[in-house]
């Protein structure tokens, strides 16, 4: 929805939020809910109410928990009883400066302030290692933005005593626990006020008239930055920037002009900004954003191009390069298809508004944002929070290289006419073992960002991950493939429980048994496939089977003769509505919303069904 869109209206959003809730209600059906406690050291109820609308604009619907006025401690601290019975999927704590306690005064002494900062920090950790305790849930933390005054003046981030000074050095330690702590995130309201602009933010007639911490028309600005989070944490961010070319990468067509003389580098202020423009582009690829060119041009000119010089990005920096005259919005269509993930995973932008209207118009899902001039560009790409940061794996990093690879495992498919010689021409190596805490955020990740070879579609937080890994009653596997490529990294995820057939009817209700409806789990006879997921750019490579045979060896361990598997049906899992009858499975059930219910008993001369990836 246009309105919800960076750089959105504020004051907009503001007065229509009922009507556009409607709009956003009506235009989609398939929602992820979530429960979200919001603890609030301030007025929460207008946050709540923007923040619902871009999570739903996000596919989330939001369920809210919202603590009395100025009660966030209390009601972690103190085992609130309707928080609990709430059981949020997600807490987020809203306080600000304005709920320090324990300022320094100038005449403290260092050493006081050192006891002011230890006691206002522990204050914080006691609350987050309940939550974790008890809740064992993602936590968003608000750090805190800086005080509207300055007594020091402009030594007042110098001196021990300054407001500024203190509260950096207790960001500082929010941070520190942040980095230790993987279920642990920052919204940086610290940087939110200062771009915002901290004279309007921090307009003190809000906090005494309605205790709202910040002024209420930078509401929607706070909202929309932490549903970037929550979005992020629950596998909705976006995995690829589409880019044009001529006047959005570079000043000029380098068609007519040739790219000899295209406008970047250092000799022209327009070629400085398409130059700062490129070098922003770049390193998107250092958090695993997948770059990828869609632009009417000669392939051989947008190749030029690329190689200018002054250029930042080179071709290499490319996973696929569309350069041709086709509708810009059929390439958007191929790019997805080859990169095997979903249109609404591509972020496009272009210069011509003709051509985001038409690719917005044609593509449905895809992001178009309003790029507006060039200087505008990189603060409306970076501020729309498409690829908003919650964890940073290797396979992120790696991401452009594994696609990359993969192109080239097609063009040595096509070398082929047995594809079982081309599956052993690539050489691959698997590694797969129960989860290690090495991989579980990227584990976590895959959980939330995988859904079309996703038997059942959970969606699992970190802390959940772990939770299965030391839980005797389940048994987990990751899966990792290299080949002569390149490493894709870890790739498949499997989690069974541990039960008996009386189970089987708590799963076809979409549910899965507690520990009372689940007798002597950890002892019983029969596996019960809660999630099975592998990442698309593996598909057709035979580690679904190398993963079959590592959880049958398993179950041969551990005395379990039959595996029950589960296929919960959605709008993007289709691929694999038959995967558990190409495993030997026999459908047993199938219930009127397309559910169906698998059993495999395995055999005493069970024989190994990957013959190509060497375990």
């Amino acid at each position: 929805m246009r309105e919800l869109e960076y750089p959105f209206d504020g004051e907009l959003l503001l007065k229509k939020s009922k009507k556009i809730r409607r709009a956003l209600l009506e235009e989609r059906s398939d929602f992820t809910e979530k429960r979200i406690a919001v603890l609030g050291g301030s007025t929460t109820h207008d946050i709540i109410r923007m923040l619902e609308l871009f999570l739903l604009e996000q596919g989330i619907r939001p369920v809210f928990y919202e603590s009395e006025y100025a009660q966030y401690w209390q009601d972690v601290m103190f085992d609130h009883s309707e928080l609990r019975s709430f059981a949020p999927d997600l807490i987020f704590i809203h306080t600000t400066n304005r709920n320090i306690t324990v300022w320094p005064a100038v005449s403290d002494s260092e050493e006081r302030v050192e006891e002011l900062l230890l006691e206002q920090y522990t204050h914080f950790q006691m609350m987050w290692e309940k939550i974790a305790q008890v809740y064992r849930c993602p936590v968003i933390q608000n750090n805190f933005d800086y005080p509207f005054y300055r007594l020091l003046g402009n030594q007042e981030g110098v001196y021990p005593q300054g407001r500024i000074c203190f509260v950096n050095r207790l960001n500082e330690k929010f941070y520190q626990y942040a980095r230790e702590h993987g279920n642990f995130y920052i919204h940086d309201i610290n940087y939110l006020s200062a771009s915002y602009g901290l004279d309007r933010w921090a307009d003190s007639l809000y906090w005494h008239m309605y205790k709202y911490a910040c002024c209420m028309q930078a509401i929607p600005v706070f909202a929309h930055n932490l549903a970037n989070i929550i979005k992020s944490v629950f596998g909705r961010n976006k995995k690829a920037l589409v880019l044009d070319l001529d006047n959005t990468l570079w000043g000029g067509v380098v068609g007519d002009d040739g790219p000899e003389n295209l406008e970047i580098g250092q000799e022209t202020p327009m070629g400085q900004v398409y130059s700062e423009i490129q070098g922003y582009v770049k390193a998107q690829k250092e958090i695993g954003v997948m770059l990828a060119v869609n632009s009417k041009n000669e392939y051989d000119n947008a190749i030029a191009g690329l190689n200018h010089p002054e250029g930042t990005l080179k071709p290499d920096d490319f996973v696929l390069i569309k350069a041709n005259w086709e509708p810009k919005s059929s390439n958007i269509t191929a790019i997805a298809q080859e990169l095997n993930i979903l249109p609404e995973s591509l972020v496009f932008a272009d210069d011509n508004p003709a051509e985001r209207e038409i690719v917005s118009a044609q593509t449905a899902g895809v992001a178009v944002p309003e790029i507006g001039t060039p200087e505008q560009y990189i603060r409306v790409l970076d501020h729309s929070g498409f690829f908003e940061v919650t964890s940073l794996s290797e396979d992120d990093r790696k991401r452009n290289e594994m696609y990359r690879a993969n192109i080239e495992r097609k063009v040595q498919q096509e070398r082929f006419t047995d594809y079982r010689e081309y599956l052993l021409s690539l050489e691959m190596e698997g590694v797969i073992h129960p989860f290690e805490a090495v991989y579980m955020a990227r584990i976590a990740q895959l959980t939330n960002k995988s859904n079309q070879f996703n038997l059942t579609t959970r969606r699992f937080t970190q802390a959940q991950i772990e939770a299965f890994a030391a839980d005797p009653v389940y048994m987990t596997r990751y899966g990792k493939l290299t080949d002569r490529f390149g490493d894709n990294g870890v790739v498949s995820v499997v989690i069974g429980r541990k039960g008996t057939m009386a189970d089987v009817n708590i799963y076809r209700r979409g549910e899965t048994p507690g520990a009372a409806e689940g007798g002597e789990a950890a002892d019983g006879d029969v596996l019960h496939l809660e999630l099975w997921l592998m990442s698309c750019r593996v598909l057709k490579r035979d580690m679904e089977y190398a993963m079959m045979d590592s959880v049958v060896a398993a179950c041969r361990d551990c005395g379990i003769g039959t595996i029950m598997g589960y296929y919960y049906p959605t709008a993007k899992n289709a691929m694999v509505r038959e995967f558990y009858q190409t495993m030997g499975f026999e459908k047993t059930d199938e219930t009127d919303t397309g559910v169906t219910i698998w059993r495999f008993a395995i055999p005493e001369d069970y024989k190994k069904k990957n013959t190509v990836i060497s375990v």
